[in-house]
């Protein structure tokens, strides 16, 4: 079994150019093993695909995979149709398949339980659990260490992003013009569930300040859909365990001169009776680490 936790100083992202070879994100000091949490492989296997020549065009390529990275925390109504959404998504004709590896989180409502059920029945699902709640920043952080498709996407367990959108947010990556894509909530004509106002002026105003900082402009920069090829993602050092992962990579990204897109998707937001998990406090340290992470060594 192996366990999955804490990473120790910081690592700087390689350039595009010269992108590290596939096992250097954990072969180096500054990572430590998986911590916390068991993992099982799935049963299923298949070719192992290969890595993505920075820069270039995946649809000259044989064996390109995708790992989703999904982070699970008490989503036991939700989590069979997110995983059945997912498996059901055609990807460009680049790619040879997905892995889903879902993070579960400490949660104590049986979806633990339904995860086990799910990884016997996919052969392409892995599953990794936390003893303990640590929050989405440290799923995520877990998560991206077992990946071993070449491009990376994340996905909340919560329905409120539609997994048919992946051929549109793969698609600067397929055709070799991106390195790392988000899906913006705020720019093209998808439907979007009218909910809370204070809600998209948090969005807006910490996304302005997030590109005040990285001069960047994106328009959704807390955006779940965030898009990585492997050995970007791989190579920096998550250091954020809740949701201050979104400025502290986009930070880390805008320092890396990386080429990043944004693709307009939909999104079916839900409430705090639904089981909304983001609040306030959130919202105050997304703004402690837009200043940590970009004024900051």
């Amino acid at each position: 079994a192996r366990s999955a936790g804490s990473v120790g100083a910081r690592s700087a992202l390689p350039p595009p150019t010269t992108p590290a070879p596939p096992s250097e994100g954990r072969a180096r000091g500054a990572r430590e093993p998986l911590g916390n949490a068991r993992r099982r492989e799935p049963g299923g296997g298949g070719k192992r695909a290969r890595a993505l020549a920075p820069g270039g065009d995946l649809c000259f390529m044989r064996s390109v995979r995708l790992s989703v990275v999904i982070p699970v925390f008490n989503e036991l109504q939700t989590i069979d149709e997110i995983v059945d959404r997912v498996q059901a998504v055609e990807l460009p004709s680049a790619f040879e398949g997905k892995e889903l590896i879902l993070v579960d989180d400490g949660s104590s409502d049986g979806t633990r339980d339904r995860l086990a059920a799910l990884e016997k029945v996919h052969d392409n699902v892995v599953v990794i659990l936390h003893e303990r709640n640590q929050g989405k920043g440290a799923a995520l952080r877990t998560g991206f260490q077992a990946c071993t498709g070449d491009v990376v996407i994340i996905q909340d367990a919560d329905l409120e992003y539609d997994p048919n959108e992946y051929p549109r947010l793969l698609e600067p990556i397929v055709d070799g013009r991106a390195d790392v894509v988000y899906g913006s909530r705020f720019i093209g004509g998808e439907s979007h569930r009218v909910l809370y106002f204070w809600h998209m002026v948090g969005n807006r105003f910490l996304t302005l300040m997030s590109n005040m900082m990285t001069n960047l402009n994106l328009t959704d920069m807390e955006t779940c859909y965030k898009v990585f090829r492997r050995e970007v993602i791989q190579a920096v050092l998550i250091e954020e365990d809740r949701f201050g992962f979104e400025p502290e990579i986009t930070a880390k990204l805008a320092r890396q001169g990386l080429r990043i897109y944004e693709v307009g998707i939909s999104y079916s937001g839900r409430t705090y009776a639904e089981g909304k998990k983001i609040g306030w406090k959130d919202g105050v340290r997304a703004l402690y680490c837009i200043a940590k992470y970009n004024l900051g060594k």
